[in-house]
């Protein structure tokens, strides 16, 4: 979908996400106006790079952020605060904190602007086809005000109502997606240890009880031991210690996925900018 007509479009953040997420919206004839904290990853960008995140909020209508933790986002907040929010929509497609989450909400909220939590499920390859899926809170007009952006970096985009909504359905879809990938993993070092041929175990799996999003996503890297980063083992972790903290606020043990966590601090230790694919590496060599 084009960009609206008059709408002016600040992103924040750039990462591996950010910038497929960038990338697609320029395939889709958007113009956009750009900060990153490491301004080196801008470099072979075609978008207009501005100084700092106090200049790119007084040239545009919408801010999108896409930053690593609740803490990044604290950190931005604190600048873009310093001069104002007022009239500005803040779409933050950070994975945050459940609690963080609900007080950018009213933070920004007593600065005149509007604040809409979009987590999004899916990574690199995903975001590059417009093919996320991006869950929704806030207010329902500010959401209707920029459904064409979240329309075109997503396939599916579910509106989920109030605070904090959004951001827990997220962490609940992660421990779906950290559990699999590990128990992927196991599955096919022990058809390796057996004598199976990894094309083999990866074939008749994605045909049987294997057949999944992540199994599709993940096959060519594992044929080819190719752990470059789509979604990062310190971000796995990261989602998996939110996820820790709202369990216990609700007072519900995760057993399965206290195991798992364990597995992916392990490959935490070993390099926390690969693919949480490196899971899989941990468990072939136990």
């Amino acid at each position: 979908m084009p960009q609206e007509e008059g709408m002016r479009l600040g992103w924040i953040g750039v990462g591996a996400l950010g910038r497929a997420m960038v990338e697609r919206l320029l395939s889709r004839g958007w113009n956009l106006r750009v900060w990153n904290r490491s301004p080196e990853k801008l470099t072979d960008l075609p978008v207009e790079k501005v100084a700092s995140p106090e200049e790119l909020l007084g040239e545009s209508e919408v801010v999108a952020l896409c930053l690593h933790d609740s803490g990044a986002v604290e950190e931005v907040l604190g600048r873009l605060g310093e001069s104002g929010l007022e009239g500005k929509v803040l779409v933050d497609f950070t994975t945050n904190h459940f609690r963080a989450v609900v007080g950018f909400h009213e933070r920004v909220r007593r600065l005149g602007g509007s604040y809409l939590e979009s987590p999004v499920l899916g990574s690199v390859i995903p975001a590059s086809r417009g093919e996320l899926t991006v869950l929704v809170s806030g207010e329902r007009g500010v959401f209707e005000r920029v459904r064409d952006l979240l329309e075109t970096v997503g396939r599916r985009v579910f509106f989920m109502g109030g605070p904090g909504r959004a951001t827990r359905f997220k962490l609940i879809n992660n421990l779906v997606l950290g559990g699999f990938m590990a128990v992927l993993g196991e599955a096919v070092a022990l058809g390796e240890a057996l004598g199976f041929e990894r094309n083999e175990l990866l074939e008749v799996l994605e045909n049987g009880a294997g057949r999944s999003l992540v199994l599709s996503a993940k096959r060519a890297k594992m044929l080819a031991e190719d752990f470059s980063p789509h979604f990062s083992v310190k971000n796995m972790v990261k989602d998996l210690d939110y996820l820790a903290d709202l369990a216990r606020e609700a007072r519900k043990p995760l057993p399965v996925i206290s195991g798992v966590r364990e597995l992916y601090r392990s490959a935490l230790r070993r390099d926390p900018e690969k693919d949480f694919l490196l899971v899989w590496q941990v468990l072939r060599e136990l």
